[in-house]
């Protein structure tokens, strides 16, 4: 979703939103099947706006004649753009992945107002991914979609970085458009560059084994440009090993960069770029310039991942805390050990704890160590400006979900979409088969919206409590996590078992019944779980008080009346601050 927020000249968070008036940021968390516990590939994705609402998006699988066309829509803000024509075949899409395991998730950086802010047709963001998973069967398969698409129609999104999955390779691909007036004349002349409408971008695989993110801020810096040599040995008859290629050789298997024929020489004709070599050219440093906006507010969740999966990351701290002179953050890096499917949901699961912007640690987290500030972003006081941390779990959350891709499983039993509404340390993600047809109703697109309440809804069940649990934070969560943590165990279980079922289907419509069966059936147990959570935490915690409770049982008087319940003091950091404040006034005296 689009960036967060605009850049004051001082260098410091503003509160100047971007055209739709609303603080919107993602989050993507990248896994290679060589880092994973279980030899699967991942990617994690929370879309994070106050105005979108959490469903599970369906597009079936059909066939159209020719002359079909069909009208884009853009995906922030529901506005018509433009039709285009329509594949002969499109592929069935459940969330951000599709039949054939092939997920996708984006964050958007912004970058360089000139390359977006004048009004063009073209394709936006949110239609990119979409319209590229009926398209798509695999990794390579999508980055050429979707360059192929920006090139044709053009691009009319901001900056953008997009981590791209199949059941053997991952990739990130960013990409910017591009605009006529910043294109210098003189320059451009000098270049021999013919300017076209469309984007410019780079992608790049994730080595296998290693890690990646990307949290609003473009991440690709310098790139391998080995074109000439390859296509030289290739026109000798030679396979050699290579790493960087032009979209068109995406398909070589050594290929583990692409990258737009005039990625380097658009940043030459307008002037942002003047190296000696275009090896020195660096994607996010030219089209993305660091800012402390883009190291505290973005990079830092990417930071906190990483600390969470590697010894020794502490190094890279003072980057993340918006110190743009101190070691920069890897674009990936290789964890300790062998990431599991529970530990990436929990890595989703940040407030920057262990680190020192720690959000359940100051007093703005209120006596009950609530890790949320509410919006802005920051504020100022006597003449400075403070921030307030954006981690990774987030009060905003349409929707997010682990995309889990197992290539030793056929397709639409392999692929297991994880999905969770609202904020994601109290959401729970329930197993979706990238196979199934039929979307549970608690997900399902249309059942209720962000002005219209919904009782069988789980984007409106999930907030009722996660809005509860704030209130008393330290002590809710902990019940909240226990029927949590008893609900995605249980998934986890349930899916290894009903794989061995799933995979004995006689046909593919017994198989889509099995598949449709199962994940519906996880999302009803998980709504009758949470709404059952819902009614206890509200007895459990009604008026500030907590209800005495013994195996398992809230505790009565011998004449079966309610027992005086505890009443727990404020934490004394926050004491303390409420005498300083007004201590004359309340003292006993």
């Amino acid at each position: 979703m689009r960036a967060f927020s605009k850049i004051l000249a001082a260098g410091l968070l503003s509160a100047a939103l971007l055209a739709n008036q609303a603080a919107e940021a993602c989050t993507n968390f990248l896994f290679t099947k060589g880092a994973t516990a279980d030899g699967s590939t991942m990617i994690t994705y929370a879309a994070d706006s106050h105005t979108l609402y959490g469903e599970l998006y369906y597009r079936r699988a059909a066939d159209y004649p020719a002359g079909t066309e069909f009208m884009l829509v853009e995906w922030d803000t529901g506005k018509p753009l433009f039709k285009i024509p329509q594949a002969a075949h499109t592929y069935s899409v459940v969330g951000n992945m599709n039949e054939h395991q092939l997920a996708i998730g984006e964050t958007t950086y912004g970058g360089r107002e000139e390359c977006w802010k004048s009004e063009v047709k073209g394709i936006d963001y949110g239609s990119l991914i979409y319209v590229t998973l009926q398209r798509a069967k695999n990794a390579r398969e999508a980055i050429k979609v979707m360059t192929s698409l920006v090139a044709e129609y053009g691009y009319c999104s901001e900056g953008e970085s997009f981590s791209i999955a199949d059941p053997n390779e991952v990739w990130i691909l960013e990409l910017i458009g591009k605009r006529a007036e910043p294109v210098k004349a003189d320059l451009a002349k000098k270049l021999k560059y013919n300017y076209a409408d469309g984007a410019v971008w780079v992608a790049r695989r994730i080595p296998e084994g290693y890690v990646s993110g990307h949290a609003n801020q473009a991440r690709i810096t310098t790139f391998p440009q080995e074109a000439k040599k390859f296509q030289k040995a290739k026109g000798k008859g030679l396979h050699t090993t290579i790493s960087s290629l032009h979209i068109d050789y995406i398909f070589e298997p050594e290929v583990e960069c692409v990258y737009a024929a005039d990625v380097v020489t658009f940043a030459r004709a307008c002037g942002w770029f003047d190296g000696q070599n275009d090896a020195d050219f660096s994607f996010c440093d030219t089209y993305a310039p660091l800012t402390f906006s883009g190291l505290r507010g973005c990079d830092a969740r990417v930071y906190a991942m990483f600390h969470r999966v590697a010894r020794g990351m502490e190094r890279y701290e003072p980057y993340a805390m918006g110190d743009a002179k101190a070691e920069r953050l890897p674009l990936w890096i290789k964890p300790d050990h062998k990431v599991t499917l529970p530990e990436v949901m929990n890595l989703m699961r940040d407030h920057y704890e262990g680190t020192s912007m720690d959000m359940t640690n100051d007093l703005g987290a209120g006596p009950f160590r609530c890790p949320y500030r509410w919006r802005p972003m920051d504020f100022e006081v006597d003449g400075k400006t403070y921030v307030h941390e954006r981690a990774t779990s987030t009060q905003q959350t349409g929707f997010s979900f682990v995309a889990q891709c197992r290539g030793w499983l056929p397709s639409r039993i392999g692929g297991v979409l994880w999905f969770g509404v609202d904020d994601t340390y109290s959401t729970v993600y329930c197993p979706m088969y990238c196979g199934i047809t039929n979307i549970p109703l608690c997900f399902r697109e249309g059942n209720g919206d962000m002005l219209t309440y919904s009782e069988t809804s789980a984007f409106w069940l999930f907030n009722r409590v996660s809005n509860f649990v704030y209130s008393r934070y330290s002590d809710m969560i902990v019940d909240l996590q226990r029927v949590q943590g008893n609900l995605e165990t249980n998934f986890l279980a349930d899916v290894l078992r009903y794989d061995e079922r799933a995979k004995g289907a006689r046909s593919d419509d017994e198989l889509t019944e099995l598949l449709n069966d199962f994940s519906n059936r996880q999302a009803e147990k998980m709504m009758k779980e949470w709404t059952n959570l819902d009614r206890y935490l509200l007895v459990k915690y009604m008026d500030g008080n907590i209800k005495k409770e013994q195996n398992g049982q809230f505790e009565r008087t011998p004449t079966g009346m309610a027992v005086m319940p505890a009443q727990p003091d404020y934490r004394d950091e926050w004491l303390r601050m409420i005498v300083r404040d007004h201590g004359n006034v309340i003292q006993v005296r």
